[in-house]
C-alpha cells in the first residue's frame, strides 16, 4: 500500500486549521450577542423579583439556550481541531464550563459556566485588544457579581445586601480590595463569590499595572532607539565634516604650491 505524500497531510492540516479559524471568526459576533441576551435574562428576575412566572420561565429558557449554544460551539471547534486531545488539554477550562451546569442545575452555575465560555471564546479573537478585554472584564464582573450576590443574599435572615445599589457598592469595594465592611455576605455561597471577586480584582489590577509598565518600557525603548539614531547621524555628519576639511586643506596646499 502506497503512503500518501507528506504535502497531502500538510495541506489537510492547513485546511482543518483554516476551517476552525473561519468558524471562530464567523461566530464571534453572534456569540457576543447571545452573551448580552444571557446578561439580560439573568438580570431581569433578580432586579425584578416580582416578575411573573412566565417572565421567569422565559429568562431561564434563554439562559439554558445561550449556554447550550456556547457548549455547541465548543463541540464544533473540537470536531474541527486537527489534534483533538491537544485541543481538550489546552481548552480544559472550556470543557469544565460546559460540564459544570450538568452537575447541578443552579442559576449561579449557569452564570459561572457561561461567563467562562464567553471569556475563553473572546480571548481567542485576535482583534480584541488587551485594554478592551480588561475593561469588559471589569464591567462584567461588577455587573454579574452584583447580581449574583444580590440573588443569594437578599433573602438571608442576617444579610445586609438587600438592594441592587448595595450589591453594586459591595462588588466595587470588594474588587478593589478596599472592603469598607458596611456590606458583607453572610451566606457560604456569598462568601465564595466574595473570594472570587477579590482574586479577580487583584488579577485585573496586575494586568493593568503590567500593561502600563509595558507601555512605558516600549516608549522608553522607542525614545532610546531614536536617540541612538540621532547620535549615529551626528557622528556620521561629523566624520563627513572632517573629511571635507581634509579635502579643503589639501586643495589649499595644492593651490599654494
Amino acid at each position: 500500500m502506497d503512503t500518501p505524500p507528506l504535502h497531502l497531510f500538510y495541506d489537510s492540516a492547513m485546511q482543518q486549521q483554516s476551517a476552525q479559524l473561519r468558524w471562530e471568526q464567523h461566530t464571534q459576533r453572534p456569540l457576543f450577542g447571545l452573551a448580552l441576551a444571557f446578561a439580560v435574562a439573568y438580570a431581569v428576575p433578580i432586579v425584578r423579583p416580582d416578575a411573573s412566572r412566565d417572565v421567569v420561565e422565559v429568562c431561564t429558557a434563554v439562559e439554558w439556550v445561550v449556554w447550550g449554544v456556547f457548549a455547541l460551539d465548543y463541540v464544533v471547534r473540537l470536531a474541527l481541531a486537527e489534534q483533538r486531545m491537544v485541543f481538550v488539554r489546552t481548552h480544559w477550562l472550556d470543557l469544565g464550563a460546559v460540564l459544570l451546569p450538568m452537575l447541578q442545575p443552579m442559576r449561579l452555575l449557569r452564570l459561572v459556566s457561561t461567563l467562562l465560555l464567553v471569556g475563553q471564546r473572546a480571548r481567542m479573537a485576535s482583534q480584541i485588544r488587551l485594554t478592551t478585554y480588561v475593561a469588559g472584564a471589569v464591567v462584567g464582573l461588577l455587573m454579574f457579581g452584583s447580581l449574583a450576590v444580590l440573588s443569594v443574599e437578599r433573602d438571608s435572615p442576617d444579610g445586609n445586601i438587600r438592594t441592587l445599589g448595595d450589591a453594586v457598592w459591595w462588588s466595587f469595594t470588594t474588587m478593589t480590595t478596599v472592603g469598607y465592611g458596611d456590606h458583607s455576605p453572610t451566606t457560604g455561597l456569598g462568601r465564595m463569590l466574595a473570594v472570587g471577586l477579590m482574586l479577580s480584582g487583584i488579577a485585573l489590577l496586575g494586568v493593568v499595572t503590567a500593561n502600563i509598565a509595558a507601555w512605558f518600557i516600549a516608549r522608553f525603548e522607542k525614545d532610546d532607539v531614536e536617540e541612538r539614531r540621532q547620535t549615529e547621524a551626528i557622528r556620521e555628519l561629523t566624520e563627513e565634516v572632517r573629511a571635507l576639511r581634509g579635502e579643503v586643506a589639501a586643495l589649499k596646499g595644492t593651490s599654494v604650491e
